[in-house]
């Protein structure tokens, strides 16, 4: 075909990203997501979650259609969104078309009626196909219009649209939240129905937080330029009320987030511990370890078998076995480095991995089963106390992580700028390089497993008290490759990043719980489009932001390349 706009020009993008979006769309139908979401709205009466779903999916195929377009001009860019929202639609539609000439339920249990009348309005085969074709082409219509729209316009819409659909997402834990205030219990109920938003509240809600984005892009940097104008002083006595005041926040959390959220925050709490240390064998040193999870066992199982009178009486407090908790974990650090010394990338993660099999093993044998438990673990683990104050329920051992956390971030950030942790950077930036500039390779690598192991150590000792009782079972290899998706997803070498990443891998689904179904999907999902979209990380550090943005073309509009830290 000659054409030069024919299925074989740049038409053919738009063809190809259609029909794909319009397979994933159809599948989430039929594996049951967009029934089960539409159960909840995230504007009431207006949209549902499941309604959501598909046009976010939709959006997302209409902007990649607009970003593949070759040689992207406007017309053809709306050209292109428009086709591939036609198409996505159309398969919907034939979706509804072939339900009602075969019955698929044999086959997909979730092709039920119900769902053909969530993908038609309710409106008839009719007018409610049509409708799916017309709001699917507006849809990525508006897609390419975001793709064309200039970089502060397609942030704040983004973010305006976002805080709608996470406050819908959400409801269930902002109403009751809210409800405890009594200056914003008017708000909650101006902002909330029963199931979902209201009209006024998403309206209000989305000018709100398009008005303080504007605000920011225009006066931030002028806010940031007058704060560095003013003397030292001053600096010091902004800064210090900064602190108390996010000191107060972070005391009073738990009592005013409720028993519930305050697990989810302990949860976090300990993936925080975690990917703070293995940040600094795998971000700062470059040291690709997965079996990671052995040295959070083995501060459990130290801490268990020091203070439970189930396998011996050694009679220790938590604060006792605590520092030999944390002198094991670096010993095994230790233990673990000297063999693979020599080893780089994915020889090094398999045999960090066998590592981690290695001890999990070892607690399951028979040979250990009258000091470890075997596979029973070992219970009764006493709780920590601290001056007559006992770490017992979610809003007691909160405060027990947060210190934790605060301790290892404070280390974590000192190593970073110091002379160790530049040889850590120099050697995962290229150990040749490093060892010729004089660089002690055995020597660096084997603090950075030990200080890893030592800060996991921790975790898996406040883990044990918390708890109360540890079993093997509970330190499988997914914990390693869990808390390496915590790293990367929030940024590798990035303290921030990890606590980001922490809240959106694990608080997250923690929150979502209903939807444990469709939980780990959902998860595989969020880490493929991290990974397309934002390999940096949610918040990189500098030097990672730098290196995986050096090549991109100038002027080249990415969904979320606005988004980055200055």
């Amino acid at each position: 075909m000659n054409c030069p706009y024919g299925i074989q020009g740049t038409m053919r993008h738009a063809v190809k990203i259609g029909l794909i979006g319009g397979v994933v769309e159809v599948l989430l139908s039929l594996i049951g997501m967009v029934e089960a979401f539409s159960q909840r709205d995230i504007i009431a009466n207006v949209i549902s979650m499941g309604h959501t779903l598909l046009l976010v999916a939709a959006f997302f195929i209409g902007y990649l259609a607009a970003k593949r377009t070759p040689e992207a001009g406007p017309i053809k860019v709306l050209t292109n969104s428009f086709i591939s929202g036609l198409l996505v639609a159309g398969l919907l539609a034939l979706l509804v078309i072939t339900g009602g000439l075969i019955n698929l339920r044999k086959v997909f249990i979730n092709a039920s009626p119900l769902l053909y009348s969530l993908l038609t309005f309710g409106m008839g085969k009719g007018s409610g196909l049509l409708l799916l074709l017309v709001i699917g082409a507006i849809t990525t219509f508006l897609a390419g219009l975001f793709y064309l729209a200039p970089n502060l316009l397609r942030r704040v819409l983004l973010i305006s649209f976002g805080s709608i659909v996470c406050a819908g997402v959400l409801q269930d834990l902002l109403r009751p939240t809210f409800a405890l205030w009594g200056p914003i219990a008017v708000i909650n109920e101006w902002l909330f129905t029963a199931n979902g938003l209201t009209i006024q509240g998403a309206i209000g809600l989305f000018i709100l937080i398009a008005t303080f984005f504007l605000f920011w892009s225009r006066k931030g940097k002028t806010i940031q330029t007058g704060f560095r104008r003013l003397p030292s002083a001053s600096q010091r006595i902004l800064k210090t009320v900064s602190i108390l005041i996010l000191v107060f926040v972070l005391l009073i959390l738990p009592q005013v987030l409720g028993l519930f959220l305050s697990e989810v925050l302990t949860i976090v709490g300990l993936y925080v511990l975690l990917g703070l240390g293995l940040n600094i064998v795998v971000g700062y040193a470059g040291l690709l370890d997965l079996g990671y999870v052995a040295f959070f066992a083995i501060g459990s199982y130290t801490v268990a078998v020091l203070t439970s009178p189930e396998i011996a009486s050694w009679g220790f407090s938590f604060w006792e076995a605590l520092p030999f908790a944390v002198v094991l974990g670096i010993i095994s650090g230790v233990l673990l480095g000297i063999p693979v010394l020599k080893m780089r990338g994915d020889y090094l993660a398999i045999a960090t991995l066998g590592f981690g099999e290695i001890i999990r093993i070892l607690v399951l044998s028979d040979f250990l089963r009258p000091w470890l438990g075997g596979a029973q673990g070992i219970g009764r683990i006493p709780k920590a106390t601290l001056g007559g104050f006992e770490f017992s329920g979610p809003q007691q051992i909160y405060y027990l992580i947060l210190a934790g956390c605060l301790l290892v971030a404070f280390v974590s950030l000192r190593l970073r700028d110091s002379r160790l942790g530049r040889a850590w950077m120099a050697v995962r930036e290229d150990e040749d390089v490093a060892q010729a500039m004089g660089i002690n390779l055995v020597a660096t690598k084997l603090l950075a497993f030990a200080t890893g192991a030592g800060f996991s150590a921790i975790s898996g000792a406040i883990f044990a008290t918390k708890i109360g009782s540890v079993y093997p079972h509970s330190f499988n290899v997914m914990i390693s490759i869990n808390i390496l998706c915590v790293i990367i997803v929030g940024g590798m070498g990035s303290i921030p990043g990890v606590i980001v990443g922490a809240a959106a891998l694990v608080g997250l689904p923690e929150l979502l719980r209903e939807f444990a179904e469709y939980r780990l999907l959902v998860y595989g999902a969020v880490l493929v489009a991290m990974m397309l979209l934002r390999p940096e990380g949610l918040w990189p550090e500098a030097v990672h932001r730098r290196e995986f943005h050096e090549e991109e073309k100038e002027g080249e509009p990415e969904l979320f390349s606005d988004l980055k830290s200055d």
